[in-house]
């Protein structure tokens, strides 16, 4: 279930969404920073399924690539939501792993996720790019 919902959903909605964009388009990904690094125990699967987004965007770059379309993973680190509230039981354990001690916050992985999506990003693709405090430095 876990590839289903990580893996093989992006790659079908990816695949779907260049056939039917005209050139020049943009596709972003949202994993984790867990692609890179896995702090905790028992998290194995989720980590693999994050690590498999990164090289199906590489893939995808090279498919898409001569359509000018480009695709990238968004990775955020630890970010204040719901799921993950910044004075939630995590906190101190993950604050201790990251050079800027605090939970990002939603707009800053917007902020990056409109460059991405916009015409100053249109030579970057097939790449991760990790928003997360140092988190995985």
């Amino acid at each position: 279930r876990l590839f289903k919902i990580n893996i093989h959903a992006p790659y079908h909605a990816s695949v779907e969404a260049a056939r039917q964009m005209p050139e020049g388009g943009r596709i972003l990904i949202i994993g984790s920073v867990n692609g890179d690094r896995m702090p905790v125990a028992g998290m194995a699967a989720y980590a693999a399924s994050k690590s498999a987004l990164q090289g199906m965007a590489r893939g995808l770059a090279r498919d898409f690539g001569p359509r000018g379309i480009t695709i990238n993973v968004v990775q955020p680190g630890p970010i204040d939501t719901d799921a993950n509230p910044a004075n939630g039981p995590m906190r101190d354990m993950l604050h201790s792993l990251m050079a800027i001690k605090r939970h990002g916050q939603p707009e800053e992985v917007a902020g990056m996720v409109a460059w991405l999506a916009g015409p100053e990003a249109s030579f970057v693709t097939g790449a991760m790019h990790t928003i997360d405090g140092a988190f995985g430095a």
